[in-house]
């Protein structure tokens, strides 16, 4: 086994002590699959992890490059959503256009300061936009694994002794929360419901889908659980769906009017 894969295998033994040894098994096949899929050795932060270069997964160029590539899926999910009126109300609607609108934006501001893609070819199981229940669920979900991924960003960033992109990710994943707190609302749930963001500790939401889930500490495993709900990164998932392209989605993206704050502080 090599030493990046070494490390990716204890950190989701330590992350998920509590489970079974059968459930940890599992999670490892999946996150093998992942990172042979995603191509993710030969992201800079792991492929020195190989030559023993690395203390770990949360290098700032794995972060950037797992956050540019869930921010691509975002902008896809949300715009299409948006497109097939799968908000429903009014407000929804309106949030799901901003929601749209400001993943793009994130993206923009992650390959400003130097993150790529891993693809821009997305698998998005039928399932996801099969009605607006499906939909909002993904959201919730989804915001949530981001939330989690950038407060993983602002603590690596943080002990690098990089403020700005600590800031940034914070800025970040406050937005995600707005999401999926929007999310929850429209879904009759309280959104309202955190006194902290929460980080790597077990979903307790009332009403939340992934109730029970255990939160990650490893960069590398939103991309996991990303493709553990169907997705795909650049090839299709086991889950029946379709290849979205992001250059092409992108320019039906709404740009709500009153989206502010648009570039980080």
């Amino acid at each position: 086994m090599s030493d990046a894969m070494d490390l990716i295998h204890r950190a989701i033994d330590e992350d998920n002590a509590h489970e079974s040894t059968q459930t940890r098994r599992e999670l490892i096949t999946k996150t093998t699959a992942l990172v042979g899929g995603m191509s993710l050795l030969a992201v800079p932060g792991i492929a020195s992890a190989q030559r023993g270069g690395s203390a770990g997964n949360n290098t700032p160029e794995n972060i950037l490059t797992v956050a540019a590539t869930a921010e691509v899926l975002a902008t896809i999910v949300n715009t299409v959503g948006h497109v097939r009126g799968l908000g429903g109300d009014r407000t929804t609607r309106f949030n799901i256009a901003a929601a749209a609108r400001q993943e793009l934006i994130h993206y923009n501001t992650l390959t400003s300061l130097g993150a790529r893609p891993l693809t821009k070819k997305i698998w998005v199981p039928d399932a996801v936009f099969a009605n607006r229940t499906n939909f909002l669920n993904t959201l919730e979900v989804g915001d949530q694994i981001f939330v989690n991924a950038y407060l993983i960003g602002v603590t690596a960033f943080g002990q690098a002794g990089d403020g700005r992109l600590a800031r940034i990710a914070a800025e970040f994943m406050g937005v995600e929360a707005v999401h999926r707190a929007a999310a929850r609302q429209s879904l009759g749930k309280l959104g309202n419901d955190r006194a902290y963001m929460k980080y790597n500790g077990r979903e307790t939401a009332p009403g939340a889908p992934n109730r029970g889930d255990q939160g990650f500490t490893d960069i590398l495993r939103a991309a996991a659980l990303l493709q553990a709900a169907g997705f795909g990164f650049g090839e299709r998932s086991s889950a029946p769906g379709r290849f979205y392209n992001f250059d092409a989605i992108k320019r039906r993206t709404p740009n709500p009017p009153g989206v502010n704050t648009r570039a980080p502080q």
